[in-house]
């Protein structure tokens, strides 16, 4: 059994049925990709269009892409033939783009809005406020070629597990409270390698994990 088996097999026996498992594969190569594939992994996240497309041109065609990384709205183009979800949408303009794109090809977008959680400033995302904007605008009715199917956050990084905890139970009540208004939101996406089980404690339906399956990324290409 290959090293990538053994850790996929090792996941899924500790992850919850109503967890979905995003095996991040972005940095890795088609033959990573192809051994988990091989071990019965279908659900993909990559952070890069160019090398998403690039890696759904080539795998089988019954692999679910997520785009899990910030999308600029120039790019939307490239990856709507073939997205399944993606993850990180953190404005209503880039919502209109993908649902342009998506019309082109006669597709529904799912869609994942991400709220900020984290404290660092470099991490992306809306707050409260913003979230509830969209989601009541009467412009988003009219948006037919795509579905806000949940909510996404990414937590600090910290080893300070008392601060992630707080954020993950933030995203996890901000859902809470949307969902009795929208009963079309499903996925809560929280969780890393680092800390998915904490995620999934408090809530978490589906986890980004990349090097925990793959080992360490290479970053050097």
């Amino acid at each position: 059994m290959t090293a990538i088996k053994e850790n996929l097999t090792a996941l899924n026996t500790r992850l919850p049925k109503h967890v979905t498992l995003v095996a991040v594969s972005k940095t890795k190569p088609i033959t990573d990709i192809e051994e988990a594939y091989r071990a019965g992994q279908r659900v993909f996240g990559e952070n890069k269009i160019q090398e998403m497309t690039s890696k759904w041109e080539t795998l089988p065609k019954d692999i679910s892409w997520h785009m899990i990384g910030r999308v600029q709205t120039n790019k939307v183009k490239y990856m709507a033939p073939y997205v399944d979800l993606i993850h990180a949408v953190d404005s209503f303009k880039l919502l209109k783009e993908i649902n342009k794109q998506a019309k082109k090809h006669d597709r529904i977008i799912n869609c994942l809005l991400q709220l900020k959680i984290a404290q660092e400033d470099s991490k992306q995302g809306l707050n409260n406020d913003e979230l509830k904007s969209i989601l009541n605008s009467e412009e988003l009715k009219d948006l037919s070629n795509i579905h806000v199917k949940g909510l996404m956050g990414m937590a600090s990084f910290t080893q300070n597990q008392e601060q992630v905890l707080e954020e993950f139970k933030q995203l996890k009540l901000c859902f809470d409270e949307l969902k009795s208004s929208y009963p079309q939101l499903e996925i809560v996406s929280m969780g890393m390698s680092g800390d998915y089980q904490l995620a999934i404690e408090q809530g978490s339906t589906m986890v980004r994990i990349g090097s925990s399956i793959f080992g360490a990324r290479n970053y050097s290409h």
